[in-house]
């Protein structure tokens, strides 16, 4: 005898209707849960650098001293591990402590919003590369881009979500760029200028944000101009740069971007710039009067005192060179 198919009427079910609304809101409520820290991948293409240095020390110690205060955010992948969203540099202290767990929150979330939560809960850190800083408001507005219409607000440590219309009142989408602004302290054209930093060779990425191995130090607006350059002309400018010890000026910069522009950047005119001696780079020697005020008499005015002590190098100097000669 055939079975007649069941028909969904629509009813609750038995365990709806003898369970109370606090028991199903903590039946769908998610859960913190323990995972080994090896079943956890980093975020494909996490812009944040995760290192040992002074605030990485201080986290390890209030690791150890009070234990991991607040869970990571992660998300299920297909293979039964996990990425992680928020949490890198919790799990790398763990990892340094020797633990072998953490405490998570998993979530399921689409790329886009996986993305959007896991700039935004890295973005919030005080000390923060320009290149990472780029980066990560570079990937931001390429999910923003994939949502359409609306755009996803983060708010807290484990990614609370909070939807924000990109539409203004006479309902004209507003600039994904615009819109990833009013999340930042920064302005769209700021945004953008971070975003310009991506485009520059890792040597002068290193550079801008002050991580080079020869402490070598390029400043924003002057990076910023340097991302135009083709990819070879720009390691052609990080091997003259090392060599010569000297990074362009602004004004330099805007010169190579003409040139290069133009298709008339030359390794022979960026090496001869370079070799040029900026007025800003020249060595200063600088001391305050009241150092060396009491070894002149009271009245002397400050251009005797030049005036005495170029006079006395000079003997010293003169000194110096018989002394040598004999």
């Amino acid at each position: 005898m055939a079975t007649l198919p069941k028909l969904d009427l629509g009813l609750p079910t038995y365990d709806s209707l003898f369970s109370t609304e606090e028991e199903r809101q903590d039946a769908n409520a998610e859960k913190i849960t323990t995972i080994p820290i090896d079943k956890i991948t980093d975020f494909k293409e996490h812009p944040f650098h995760v290192t040992m240095d002074e605030d990485m020390a201080k986290l390890i110690d209030s690791i150890k001293e009070n234990d991991m205060l607040m869970p990571a955010l992660v998300r299920p992948k297909e293979d039964g591990t996990y990425e992680m969203i928020s949490g890198h540099r919790r799990k790398f202290a763990l990892s340094q402590l020797g633990r072998k767990e953490m405490n998570v929150i998993v979530r399921n979330l689409d790329d886009d919003q996986a993305t959007i939560l896991m700039v935004d809960s890295n973005i919030q850190r005080e000390n923060i590369y320009p290149s990472e800083r780029g980066y990560a408001y570079k990937m931001r507005l390429e999910a923003m881009k994939h949502q359409g219409k609306s755009v996803k607000e983060f708010n807290g440590d484990i990614g609370t979500v909070y939807e924000k219309t990109t539409s203004c009142q006479v309902g004209t989408k507003l600039r994904s760029d615009v819109a990833l602004a009013d999340t930042t302290e920064f302005s769209a054209r700021q945004v953008q200028r971070f975003i310009r930093l991506t485009y520059l060779v890792e040597p002068l990425q290193k550079m801008v944000d002050g991580r080079h191995e020869n402490e070598i130090k390029i400043a924003f607006n002057p990076a910023v101009e340097l991302s135009y350059l083709t990819e070879s002309e720009q390691y052609d400018l990080a091997n003259a740069i090392v060599e010569n010890q000297r990074t362009p000026s602004l004004a330099q910069c805007q010169e190579f971007k003409r040139l290069s522009h133009d298709g008339e950047l030359t390794t022979e005119f960026i090496d001869d710039t370079l070799s040029e001696e900026k007025p800003n780079q020249r060595e200063k020697l600088s001391f305050q009067m009241k150092e060396i005020d009491q070894y002149f008499p009271k009245d002397f005015t400050p251009g005797k005192k030049k005036d005495l002590m170029i006079r006395l190098l000079e003997n010293w100097a003169k000194k110096r060179a018989r002394e040598q000669e004999r």
